[in-house]
């Protein structure tokens, strides 16, 4: 990194339009780098997410980002840490809509306008823990803008960013579902960023880049000018000295809070092997010249070998789903409601017009998990049929 020229002098209109998708399970770092390509002259959409106790140095997320990616959630059905396979295909549809096309583009394009340097703000940096599910979607965004897309990946031991969301977002729904919602997360997010031409992954361009959340504490500078390199940030390449100095207060190494290791999460052994063997994968990709076809081809046996676990399991579970079924009729019966789980306090999932009742405060988890049959039924005795 330089000293010159300054950030403004990047920002004109002979830098090309480029953006950086920080994707990544939640509470794996993805803030940090965020809020480092900020401060080194990338821009994050205005307004912000408000940090918080369980972020205080902020989240580095764009506002609109976050409540378009909820209302995308919602309508496909789908957790912000969903476990199933199946999940990526009903985002997939939604992302495909030729509206939310348009609404991302249009959203898109008015972000590279404004006062910082005649060409506005060439260079962006959206994140969003949810954004992995919408990576088609913003990809097409970018091109219809004339920006390209780039991605850098976060990656933080599968134990951690467990321990993590435990702590800090109140998750009661146990170890397991957790990893293997990091598993599903990290396997599909690898696979919707790679890239598809072999003549530039060879040559090491291929449009992204896996950071490691401690190699990020443990020396910034390093890690993010491997990001610069790699991804041709013109902006984190010419950095200046008070951004540098402003990117050592920014970073905390004590933010590293959770030490447990994999075998602390007491999982079911095939899924603790699953999560170990993909986790080192992952690690190879984070290597210089570790983006392989090889380490491709051992990532997808990985995926197929999740799905085929979701399978097994759904397969033997059907008494967990008939019992779901009947608790919540019984209490839509009495007009109890079934309890919400706990939600990261930071991002709600909005409910139109008034406060919901019958199917709408069943547990999301709960609603995934009966057949798409019944959940009708309950939908026409709760007199809430979709048109």
């Amino acid at each position: 990194m330089s000293d010159a020229p300054a950030a403004a002098d990047v920002e004109s209109a002979d830098t090309p339009r480029k953006v950086l998708f920080v994707a990544g399970a939640g509470r794996s770092g993805t803030s940090t780098l965020a809020g480092l390509m900020k401060i080194l002259g990338m821009y994050v959409p205005q307004p912000e997410v408000v940090a918080d106790a369980s972020n205080p140095k902020g989240f580095g997320e764009p506002q609109w980002v976050v409540d378009h990616h909820d209302r995308l959630l919602k309508e496909a059905l789908v957790q912000v840490s969903d476990s199933r396979p199946e999940a990526w295909f009903d985002t997939g549809r939604v992302s495909t809509r030729e509206p939310e096309r348009i609404a991302t583009a249009q959203w898109l394009e008015s972000q590279f306008g404004g006062a910082a340097g005649n060409g506005g703000y060439p260079e962006l940096v959206i994140k969003d823990p949810r954004l992995a599910w919408f990576l088609g979607l913003w990809r097409v965004a970018a091109i219809r803008t004339g920006a390209e897309p780039v991605f850098a990946t976060m990656l933080r031991p599968p134990a951690e960013v467990v321990g993590s969301k435990q702590t800090y977002y109140a998750n009661k729904l146990g170890s397991a579902h957790l990893a293997a919602s990091w598993l599903n997360m990290l396997l599909h997010t690898e696979r919707g960023t790679r890239p598809t031409d072999p003549a530039a992954l060879a040559a090491g361009n291929g449009g992204r880049v896996f950071v490691r959340y401690a190699d990020l504490l443990d020396d910034w500078t390093r890690a993010t000018m491997h990001v610069g390199e790699t991804l041709g940030l013109q902006s984190v390449l010419h950095a200046n000295s008070e951004q540098i100095r402003d990117g050592h207060r920014f970073v905390d190494p004590s933010l590293r809070r959770m030490q447990q290791t994999l075998a602390d999460l007491g999982l079911p052994p095939k899924l603790h092997d699953l999560v170990g063997q993909t986790w080192e994968e992952l690690n190879r990709l984070a290597e210089p010249g570790g983006d392989t076809p090889a380490v491709h081809a051992t990532l997808d046996e990985l995926r197929q070998a999740y799905t085929d676990l979701y399978s097994e399991a759904e397969a033997i579970s059907r008494s967990s789903v008939v019992h779901a079924e009947q608790r919540t009729r019984r209490q839509m019966a009495s007009g109890a409601g079934a309890p919400r789980p706990p939600e990261p306090a930071r991002a709600p999932v909005p409910t139109a017009g008034a406060a919901a009742t019958g199917v709408e405060r069943i547990p999301h988890g709960v609603r995934a998990a009966i057949p798409a049959p019944v959940r009708r039924g309950l939908r026409k005795l709760a007199g809430k049929e979709r048109a």
